[in-house]
């Protein structure tokens, strides 16, 4: 029944995502393509389709755990599909407010910093609300901890506002976003299906099917942009899935090159950008210094060729998790 709900995602997304597309294009929700010589505009804002996919396979999952199994207590996929609902909302906001025009140039002023927290806590609430996750923390030299009200009252909200901001760090490449947001919720859902976490492997593996038919559309030379109402919706799925899953330490590592994403990102107070400099021959150079991950592997590589590394790169981090959680390492 799962791979059923996969196959409907994956093919809700891949269906509605060329009418969306020319839907955005018609009312100006373009961005540019920096990347590439003629400076094309392409629609920008691939999120909502990819939540019209996670929606149509987790209600047909929604519906055989009810229905066909008899299940009473589904509460936790439906807090999940709240904190979807509303971290796409925000970043759908974010995305409007950046097609703001300056006279110099098009040029993208989104949501302030400040903001994106703020606006992103209330995604937070329903977890909070269903007292989602296992209180009981594993600390370094001190073993499994009980911290009771602090983990629904205060590590929850840490964990979705925390992975809805970081996953939106990293990107600004064709295909880089989804294709990585495709990778950790792979392994996220195989993970939790591994340990008995049903629910957790089912909205992570429903996720990445319509991440996947959206990647088709995203990837080298992009035909959509992912913009923030996606990023903000992948990242608010990864820290739910960890959350009512009660693996923690598995996605935090499997989130490792948003976490290094951030510290890169502080050095400049979150002012550097992942883009850079078209060369004549094609390939992509940082504008100035390493300010990004997407800089790393940007001298002499093309756009599509960073894209892949920086895919490859999450795949590595993923494999590391489980080798590392085979041999109890953590």
């Amino acid at each position: 029944m799962l791979f059923l709900c996969m196959l409907v995602a994956f093919f809700s997304t891949l269906l509605i995502t060329p009418k969306f597309s020319k839907f955005l294009e018609d009312i100006g929700v373009v961005g540019i393509d920096v990347h590439k010589r003629d400076k094309r505009r392409v629609p920008e804002m691939g999120g909502p389709v990819v939540l019209f996919g996670f929606l149509t396979g987790s209600f047909l999952f929604l519906w055989a755990q009810v229905f066909l199994l008899g299940r009473k207590e589904v509460v936790d996929i439906l807090a999940v599909i709240s904190t979807a609902l509303i971290t796409t909302l925000v970043g759908m906001f974010d995305d409007l407010g950046a097609l703001l025009k300056r006279r110099e140039g098009f040029k993208r002023i989104g949501l302030k910093q400040w903001q994106k927290p703020l606006l992103t806590l209330p995604a937070a609430i329903p977890l909070m609300a269903i007292m989602a996750g296992d209180p009981n923390i594993s600390l370094p030299l001190v073993g499994s901890v009980n911290v009771g009200l602090l983990y629904p009252l205060f590590l929850v909200p840490i964990g979705i506002v925390g992975a809805t901001n970081a996953y939106n760090l990293l990107g600004g490449l064709n295909g880089v976003e989804a294709g990585m947001g495709f990778i950790i919720l792979v392994s996220l859902g195989v993970f939790a299906l591994s340990i008995g976490e049903v629910d957790a492997g089912a909205i992570a593996l429903i996720s990445a099917s319509s991440v996947l038919a959206f990647l088709y559309y995203n990837w080298y030379p992009a035909r959509v942009f992912p913009g923030d109402s996606f990023t903000y919706l992948v990242g608010s799925l990864i820290a739910s899935v960890a959350i009512i899953g009660n693996f923690e330490k598995f996605a935090v590592f499997c989130f490792i090159p948003w976490i290094v994403e951030f510290f890169l990102k502080a050095r400049t107070k979150f002012k550097a950008q992942c883009f850079g400099k078209l060369q004549k021959d094609g390939t992509l150079r940082p504008s100035e210094g390493i300010n990004s991950l997407t800089h790393v592997f940007m001298r002499g590589l093309r756009e599509w060729e960073v894209s892949l590394c920086l895919i490859g790169l999450e795949v590595l981090v993923c494999s590391l998790a489980f080798f590392l959680y085979h041999w109890g390492l953590l």
